[in-house]
This record gives C-alpha cells, sequence and structure tokens, in this order.
C-alpha cells in the first residue's frame, strides 16, 4: 500500500519530517479540494448537468477508506476495517455534516426520493449483520447494491429538466469562487459564468469545444490531490503519534479520526461556504452510502467477516439515528446551527457510550 510506504519512509527520516510532511498534506488536500469545487462547478455548467449529480460521483467515493478496508481486511484485522467503514457514516454525519452547519447555516434543496435511500441506507446492512459470517458472496451483494443505489441517483439527476443551480434560495447566493451573491438566476436568465471569479485555467479552458469534459477531466486530477493530501496526512499523523508514544486507543480515537475526517470536512464546509451547498450535500449523501454498502463490502473481496453482536444492538442503529435525523433536516430546506448541536451531541454520547459499555468505537488501529 502507498501509504505504508510514505508512512515507512517518513518514519526512517524522523519525527520532524513527519511535521514537514503533516503540513504539506494539509496544504495539498486544502489546494485540492479548492480546485475540485472550482472544476466540478464549471464541468455542471459547460455540460449543462446537476452539479450535485457530479459531486456525488467525484467525492461520494472514499477512496482512502476504501483503501484502509482492503488492507487490514487481507491483514486480517477485517472486524476493524468493519469498524472504520461505519465509523465513516458515523462521523459523515457527526462531524462534517454538523460543523458545516454550526459553521455556515445553509439552504439545501435536495429530491425527496435521494433522501429516502440516504435515510434508509443503514438498514441495508441489517440482514448482512444477522448472518453470522459474512463471505465473498455478501461482498459482492453489497457492491452490487451501491452501483444500484449510485446509478439511480446519478440517471435522475442527469435526466433531470432542471438547471445546475436551481432557481431557490441556494440560486440566490451563488458566491462560488469567492463571486458576489446574486438574486434568483437560472441558466436561462443569464451565464452563470459572470459570477464566478476567473481562475488561471480559464484561459486555457474557456470557450473551447468540450468545455465541459475538460473540467471534469481536470475535476480527475484535482480528485487526485484529494487523495494524496489525504494520504500524506494519515501517514505522517501515525508516525508523529507514535513518537509521542500515546496509547494506541487514545491515538486512534482522537489523532487518527481527525487526520481520515479533514477531508471529508473539507469537501462539505469548503463548498458550503463558496455558496454552493450541492456539492457539500452531494458529498454527505454519497459518501454514507458507499460507506455502508460497497465499502463494508470490499472487505469480503480479502477476507470473510465475523460480525460482532455489537454491531448489531449498537455501532449499526446508531448509524442509522445520525443518517435519518440528518435526512429529515435536510428535507426542511436549510441547514440550521442547532441541526448542528444536535447531530454533534449525539456523536459525542455515542462515543461515551461506545467507550464506557461497549468498550470502543468503530476506528482504526493505528498498528
Amino acid at each position: 500500500m502507498v501509504g505504508e510506504l510514505i508512512e515507512a519512509f517518513v518514519e526512517s527520516q524522523g519525527a520532524w519530517f513527519a511535521y514537514l510532511v503533516l503540513l504539506a498534506g494539509a496544504v495539498v488536500l486544502t489546494y485540492s479540494v479548492e480546485k475540485l469545487i472550482s472544476y466540478l462547478t464549471r464541468a455542471a455548467l459547460g455540460l449543462g448537468v446537476s452539479v450535485f449529480a457530479l459531486a456525488i460521483v467525484f467525492t461520494g467515493f472514499e477512496f482512502d477508506d476504501t483503501a484502509i478496508a482492503l488492507v487490514f481486511g487481507a491483514g486480517g484485522l477485517e472486524q476493524v476495517a468493519l469498524g472504520t467503514a461505519l465509523g465513516t457514516g458515523l462521523a459523515i454525519t457527526g462531524i462534517t455534516l454538523a460543523v458545516a452547519a454550526l459553521v455556515e447555516p445553509f439552504p439545501v434543496e435536495i429530491p425527496r426520493d435521494y433522501l429516502l435511500l440516504f435515510a434508509l441506507s443503514p438498514l441495508v446492512l441489517a440482514p448482512f449483520v444477522l448472518v453470522s459470517t459474512l463471505t465473498i458472496v455478501h461482498g459482492f451483494v453489497l457492491t452490487a447494491i451501491f452501483v444500484a443505489l449510485f446509478g439511480y441517483i446519478v440517471f435522475r439527476e442527469f435526466q433531470r429538466d432542471v438547471p445546475v443551480f436551481r432557481d431557490s434560495e441556494i440560486a440566490a447566493r451563488i458566491e462560488a469562487d469567492g463571486g458576489v451573491p446574486i438574486d434568483r438566476i437560472t441558466l436561462e436568465d443569464v451565464d452563470i459564468r459572470t459570477v464566478l471569479e476567473d481562475i488561471p485555467e480559464d484561459r486555457f479552458v474557456a470557450g473551447q469545444p468540450y468545455e465541459g469534459f475538460f473540467w471534469l477531466g481536470l475535476s480527475l486530477v484535482a480528485l487526485i490531490g484529494v487523495v494524496a493530501g489525504a494520504t500524506l496526512l494519515e501517514a505522517s499523523s501515525e508516525v508523529i503519534l507514535e513518537s509521542w508514544g500515546i496509547e494506541e486507543t487514545v491515538f486512534g480515537a482522537t489523532v487518527m479520526t481527525l487526520a481520515l475526517t479533514f477531508e471529508n470536512l473539507l469537501l462539505t464546509l469548503e463548498p458550503v461556504r463558496r455558496g454552493i451547498p450541492e456539492i457539500g450535500i452531494g458529498h454527505v449523501i454519497g459518501s454514507v452510502i458507499f460507506s455502508v454498502t460497497a465499502n463494508v463490502g470490499i472487505i469480503m473481496f480479502v477476507a470473510d467477516v465475523v460480525i460482532p453482536r455489537s454491531v448489531l444492538v449498537f455501532h449499526l442503529p446508531a448509524v442509522l439515528i445520525l443518517t435519518g435525523l440528518a435526512a429529515y433536516f435536510i428535507s426542511s430546506g436549510r441547514i440550521r446551527r442547532w441541526h448542528g448541536y444536535v447531530l454533534a451531541g449525539l456523536y459525542v454520547a455515542y462515543w461515551a457510550i461506545a467507550l464506557l459499555i461497549f468498550g470502543g468505537v468503530p476506528i482504526p488501529d493505528p498498528l
């Protein structure tokens, strides 16, 4: 695994080098997320499709968690991999969406059928966790369910006869790339490019034939940067914490979780801050669906998984409750600050119960 090779190299250079890599990872991740948002916005405009559809495709896949699932599963730590997948589903709503709500309450308009799929997606795991041991067959089924759910949302978005920025509160506050807010606007009313602050790439791409596809290609490059930045963060944080001598559970429950969550937080908060909440909500919905279906199923590709009883009676219900509440809040048409307090409070309560009663939370073991 690339992350393990980077970690080994960083460790060989000493703790001081780990701090430099940590800083570099944060810079690369932040820069790449900013570029990804810019490129996705322009790709949606160029192709005349929903920015939500592109967001759910480009940011809904948890590449770093998938890599962890495969490595841990192949290394005999399949239950840790399972915990990581569930932990991601919890953190997406309990941390990323909660923080976005607390920092910048925002309007949102998502179709009801998408929210229903989002809210009920954790239930897909219920019949699987009742099975004592999950095998590769179950893994293929879960992955197929993911493809079906994602495929449905993407197909519906590409078929919808609506502007990329809907004639709604969302459209009333477009500030993409630092642009100025404008009144209600649709693609039919004005060229939305006029409210996007210029970026250097516009000189080479804007106005070119098949412009939308060029922006899609650049979005893929930015996405590679996001993954690279997250990998550097994870590898360097492990080396730093090992040098501190902190107990493993404390390490996993603090810095490791934050390292894994930082990418998701940026992908949710930055679009909201810049007036394109559809990208942030697309990331939230896509990540949760991916985490409870394909990310769990991928583990069985390399190992059979024995399901602990705590997953059925506690961890999975926690994911279902937080996801259901998040869907309800999104359905109200506006994410408010008190929504963030509720989600964050429930997430903290989950951790407290998990640590005091169940002896741990679904987090990756750094060793």
